[in-house]
This record gives C-alpha cells, sequence and structure tokens, in this order.
C-alpha cells in the first residue's frame, strides 16, 4: 500500500530531525567538558535524565517492567554494548576533533553487514565488500592530516571500538527475540549506562560531579532530550512512514551535523582531505544500505 504524501513528508522531515539530534551530541558533551565536568559525569546525567524520562513515559503508557531470564540476559549485553560504545566515542573527544569522530563512528553500518556476512552466513555481496573498502580508505585519509600529521591514535582506536560495539548492539536487537517496545528496551539499557558510569567512575578516580552552573544543568538536559529521547520517538516515525532505507541513508545528517557544529562552533580543522575522507564514508554506507535492500 502507498502512503500519503503527508506521511511521507513526515516521515522524511523525522528522518532527517532524528540524525540532526543525534549529531548533535558533541554540542552537549564539548560544553560540558568546557565546564570542567569529566566524562563519566557527563553520560551519568545524560543517561539518569534520560532514564527518568523513559521512566515517566512508561508509567503513562502503563508497561509492565517484568522480565523473564532470557530477556534479561538480552537487555543486560545491550546495556554492556551500549555503555562500551558511548563511553569510547566520548573519551575519543578528548583526543581528536569531535566532528571526525562522529565521522568515524559512522562506519558502524559497514561494520555490521560485515559480521553479518562472517558470522551469520549472509552471503558477501560486492556491496558489501567495496563499502568495506572505501570506508578503510575514508578512515586513513581522516587519520593522515594534510600537514602530514595524524590523528591521535588511541582517538581512533576508541572511536573504532564505539563503532564495533554499536555494530554488535544493532545485532543483538535484531536476532533477539525480544518482544517488547523501545520505551521498555531503553528503560534497561539507559539504567544499565547509568549504574556503568557510576562504576567507571569509581575504577578510573574520576568522581562524579554535580553540574557547577546552570548553564552545564541546560547542556545536560540537551543530551538527555535532543540526542536521546527527541532523536528516538523521530526514528520511529521515520521507519514507520518513510522506510528503513531512505531512513538509513538520511542518517549520513549525523557525522554531517557533528562536523559543522566542530568545525563553526568549536572551531575546530577542516580540510579537503577531511571532506573527501567524510564522503567516502558516507558512500560506504549508503552502498552497504541499497546493497542490503535489494
Amino acid at each position: 500500500m502507498t502512503l500519503p504524501r503527508s506521511k511521507k513528508l513526515i516521515g522524511t522531515l523525522c528522518a532527517i530531525g532524528a540524525a540532526v539530534c543525534y549529531g548533535t551530541n558533541p554540542l552537549g558533551a564539548l560544553n560540558l567538558y568546557a565546564e570542567g565536568m569529566n566524562t563519566p559525569s557527563v553520560l551519568f546525567y545524560r543517561f539518569g535524565l534520560a532514564w527518568l524520562i523513559v521512566s515517566v513515559v512508561m508509567l503513562f503508557r502503563k508497561e509492565k517492567l517484568r522480565v523473564d531470564r532470557r530477556e534479561f540476559r538480552t537487555l543486560t549485553s545491550l546495556g554492556i554494548l551500549f555503555i562500551f560504545s558511548s563511553l569510547t566515542l566520548y573519551l575519543s573527544f578528548h583526543l581528536m576533533p569531535a566532528g571526525v569522530a562522529s565521522t568515524i563512528l559512522f562506519t558502524y553500518p559497514v561494520m555490521t553487514a560485515a559480521i553479518m556476512a562472517l558470522f551469520f552466513h549472509e552471503r558477501i555481496t560486492f556491496a558489501t565488500v567495496s563499502s568495506i573498502l572505501l570506508s578503510l580508505i575514508g578512515v586513513l585519509l581522516l587519520y593522515w592530516g594534510d600537514s602530514g600529521g595524524t590523528l591521535n591514535l588511541w582517538g581512533v582506536v576508541l572511536v573504532l571500538i564505539s563503532a564495533l560495539t554499536y555494530a554488535l548492539y544493532i545485532i543483538v536487537v535484531d536476532k533477539s527475540p525480544l518482544a517488547m517496545s523501545s520505551f521498555k528496551i531503553n528503560f534497561y539499557v539507559l539504567f544499565y549506562c547509568a549504574l556503568g558510569m557510576v562504576i567507571f567512575a569509581l575504577l578510573s578516580g574520576q568522581p562524579l560531579m554535580l553540574p557547577p552552573t546552570p548553564k552545564a544543568w541546560l547542556w545536560v538536559g540537551w543530551l538527555a532530550v535532543v540526542p536521546a529521547i527527541m532523536a528516538l520517538v523521530m526514528m520511529v516515525y521515520a521507519a514507520k512512514y518513510l522506510g528503513s532505507t531512505p531512513t538509513a541513508i538520511l542518517g549520513a545528517l549525523e557525522p554531517t551535523t557533528a562536523v559543522l557544529i566542530g568545525v563553526f562552533i568549536f572551531s575546530e580543522p577542516f580540510s579537503l582531505r577531511l571532506l573527501i575522507g567524510i564522503i567516502l564514508i558516507l558512500a560506504a554506507v549508503t552502498i552497504v544500505v541499497l546493497g542490503k535492500k535489494r
């Protein structure tokens, strides 16, 4: 059945909105770092506030929290994967430009396709191989700067770990038999993430600290609402009214938004090599998404 144009328009706007919202992660994170907050504190308040919002939504939806043992194991696995994905990405912001980090992170659809081909016996197609090669070239171009220098190696490793764990997160969601709403899944995942930040703070010797100013609280609210709750809600409507393939392609606006924020707000460097690297990674993702559709 063909959807009315109005619903397609709503789906398109929601897909664009979700991608742009996700891409504003550096905006909140870098401003909170400038306020003197450490990484576990930033993520703890982001996840904690988002968890409270989801809890209120579930209360109004009258959803039950009970899960069986199999669901508990799956939700725990998802929580651990999301902890590593978020923590490594936010740590990388200390070591490299946030826009570049967000662009390298966008290799996760390519990693997802490669893992599905290697471990779940999905057919290895020309689209998969070519997308892997393009993304590798794109990452290498981002790694080697125009002036002959390179990005911080540990920063690149952290972002690649973030992309890999997020790819695994997507695969677990796809392959697991979870029969529950996205709100219920996120209720548990966000709780695990907030708890994980408390544990990381204790192990790393970085105590959790309250946002020091009203401005810092504003940015905490931004991270909890815009790149988390708003993006989640709009993504649901985008997938419903527009379809997964065009939604995934419009997701390319996520790293684009992060790069623009980095360049124009935080004066991060921008060069032709960076532009080509971004284009190659976005092309790789587009190829793998279109190949998956076929």
